[in-house]
């Protein structure tokens, strides 16, 4: 196989309503598409990197230029035998996972239309459907988390994540557990503590969640050792987990119990299978975060969360949540039961909606 060309597309697109998080307030996303012409069909990929670089050192500024510059130099003219020979194609680049990752994930589309089977299976994947989760953002009441929480259990969600920070988190919690008593519920701090705040944290033991995600900082997995001893709740990593090394590291030292895959975050799904065998074999589960994208990332999302070891519901929830209007056909939908089907057509299943893709579009760059 060969990449042709490639093209670069930015798209800004309103969010339904402002997520908070510790890290600060989104109303919209810069969404950054990849389109790749392999052989003459062309696959589909989405850069989740953000507006600024707060959850991670990669901004949509970054990705750019890494992706013109240097990454697609390293692919152009270049024959290869499968998308799982492109992450070894751009290993000269250190970093940069999430601009990998979207060119990456766009060839593993392409790949997988050119032999007319659906991208899940193609990556080994074996759901015909993956539950859902649901990740809700800091509210300025807890009469508004509460209403929040009860209008996604009445869609059908199987999991509630909420987000917290200091001075939003054990009222929150156990608001909701009084609430809620029983619903699956665990909480995202996105690195807003510290290690000298496990007093506090220790408290949330009382409220029997699920996990906690990133509690301490986004590069400090010796802190997490040490937390996840003095805590009973199960510690997951998010931040933390950019390579398989990485994952290795968290895993024999008792870092985490859980582990959230992003396909983004780890530069794709070569990278991403890899941690999930590490995790499978150390009995570790994982689930797939989310990052706010469009239908694109999302649809590579759901595939992801086929293979086996992602036991646990993801932040794979349906379009409507964040857009009023997708740039997929059909929108991603949640059952009453919380999951949602795995498309059966080739490739990610969803086709692109090109005429409202172009009309989006603020920047587009082609590369040959």
């Amino acid at each position: 196989m060969k990449i042709r060309e490639m093209t670069l597309r930015e798209l800004p697109m309103q969010l339904m309503a402002p997520f908070e998080t510790s890290m600060g307030v989104s109303t919209s996303r810069r969404i950054m598409l990849i389109e790749a012409d392999v052989d003459g069909v062309i696959g589909w990929g989405e850069c989740v990197a953000g507006e600024d670089p707060s959850y991670s050192p990669e901004t949509v500024e970054t990705a750019w230029h890494i992706l013109r510059d240097f990454l697609w130099p390293l692919l152009k003219g270049r024959e290869f035998a499968s998308a799982s020979k492109i992450w070894e194609m751009l290993s000269w680049v250190r970093g940069h996972e999430m601009a990998k990752g979207a060119i990456e994930a766009a060839v593993w589309d392409a790949e997988a239309k050119i032999k007319s089977i659906p991208l899940s299976k193609l990556l080994g994947g074996v759901r015909d459907e993956v539950p859902c989760g649901v990740s809700i953002g800091i509210k300025n009441s807890l009469d508004e988390l509460s209403a929040a929480v009860q209008k996604e259990l009445a869609a059908g969600y199987q999991r509630i994540k909420i987000k917290i920070k200091p001075g939003k988190d054990l009222a929150q919690v156990q608001r909701l557990r009084q609430d809620f008593p029983k619903i699956r519920l665990m909480v995202d701090a996105n690195s807003a503590y510290r290690f000298e705040d496990a007093h506090l944290l220790k408290q949330l033991d009382a409220f029997h969640l699920m996990m906690i995600e990133q509690p301490l900082g986004w590069d400090d997995i010796y802190s997490h050792v040490q937390l996840q001893k003095e805590l009973q709740t199960p510690i997951c990593l998010d931040e933390c987990i950019h390579t398989v090394e990485q994952a290795q590291a968290a895993l024999a030292l008792g870092a985490c119990k859980v582990i959230n895959i992003k396909l983004g975050r780890v530069g794709g799904f070569t990278v991403a299978k890899r941690i999930h065998d590490l995790c499978q074999k150390y009995g570790v589960p994982v689930w797939c975060g989310g990052m706010l994208e469009s239908g694109i990332g999302r649809a590579h999302n759901i595939i992801l969360s086929t293979l086996p070891n992602f036991t646990l519901p993801g932040d794979v929830s349906a379009s409507a949540r964040y857009w009023a209007e997708d740039i997929i056909e059909p929108e991603v939908t949640v059952s009453p039961q919380g999951t949602i089907r795995i498309p059966s057509g080739p490739g990610i299943g969803f086709a692109p909606r090109l005429e409202r893709i172009e009309k989006l579009t603020v920047r587009k760059e082609r590369l040959v």
